[in-house]
């Protein structure tokens, strides 16, 4: 099957599951997936339900959608996502976010679970995403153009929209959440980066580093979705701390910041 096909296929499978008309999306990182569970009238499609659909094979990573509502309004939320170190292409790391929009999702929040990179940030602080460094060697728009969802080349200049970042900003600050802002770059993985490499990042002006969220931006984006992002520093990158790293830190200090990260959640779904 193409891309184009199974973006069709997996659009037909969920719509013999489910009627809802989602204009909102959540994808959610590493340790984050609850939130999907706050959706009231849940209706749950596996990722392994969907004809030619990529399987999440990494702890913390569901791997379904969760239709529901908030506030009384349709969302979309994706219970963990596929990673391009999988072995998947971009293309299929991104075929959800098509899915998405063929659905009629018009803005995303992506979540990840990062590492950080600059030294003002610590592990258990959420970073806004204002932009970021695609050093994953690759771009899911590479190959023939998907005329029905977007333009060969589409502008990314705004890519993080500007006018919801200054929304949200106010409101997390009167809510007590410390949140940061910052430039997100994508590592392709899965090991970890070198400390050398953590420098080299952080002098090309990278505030926090993870292994995803990067090729669903750019495709949300060629789509013509407004798009929010926020990283989990669920660590410091390699060589800030004198410690080996591990994935089972990332997820435990995703449990523990829960809270601040669900209230961010709800404030960005109240002003999409």
């Amino acid at each position: 099957m193409t891309i184009a096909e199974r973006i069709d296929a997996a659009a037909a499978a969920i719509r013999e599951r489910t009627a809802a008309a989602p204009e909102l999306g959540l994808i959610l990182g590493s340790g984050l997936g609850d939130f999907a569970d706050r959706l009231e009238d849940r209706t749950v499609v596996p990722f392994a339900d969907l004809p030619g659909f990529p399987r999440s094979t990494v702890a913390g990573h569901r791997g379904a959608f969760v239709f529901g509502t908030w506030g009384g309004r349709a969302v979309a939320a994706l219970s963990g996502r596929v990673h391009y170190y999988e072995g998947y292409t971009q293309q299929e790391v991104t075929l959800p976010v098509r899915v998405l929009a063929r659905l009629g999702v018009r803005t995303l929040i992506l979540t990840n679970a990062a590492g950080g990179v600059n030294l003002d940030f610590a592990a258990g602080c959420l970073m806004l995403i204002s932009d970021h460094i695609n050093l994953s060697g690759m771009n899911p728009l590479v190959g023939p153009n998907l005329d029905e969802f977007g333009p060969r080349f589409p502008d990314m200049s705004d890519i993080y929209t500007r006018s919801l970042r200054e929304k949200l900003k106010p409101l997390a600050a009167q809510a007590g959440i410390d949140l940061r802002e910052g430039v997100y770059m994508m590592y392709p993985g899965p090991s970890y980066e070198t400390p050398a490499e953590i420098r080299a990042f952080r002098a090309l002006g990278a505030d926090a580093v993870g292994m995803s969220t990067v090729p669903e931006a750019i495709v949300a984006r060629h789509c013509g979705m407004r798009v929010m992002g926020v990283s989990c520093i669920t660590n410091m990158a390699a060589g800030v701390l004198d410690r080996q790293l591990d994935h089972s830190e990332v997820m435990a200090t995703a449990q523990r910041v829960k809270d601040d990260f669900t209230r961010l959640l709800e404030l960005m779904l109240s002003i999409v």
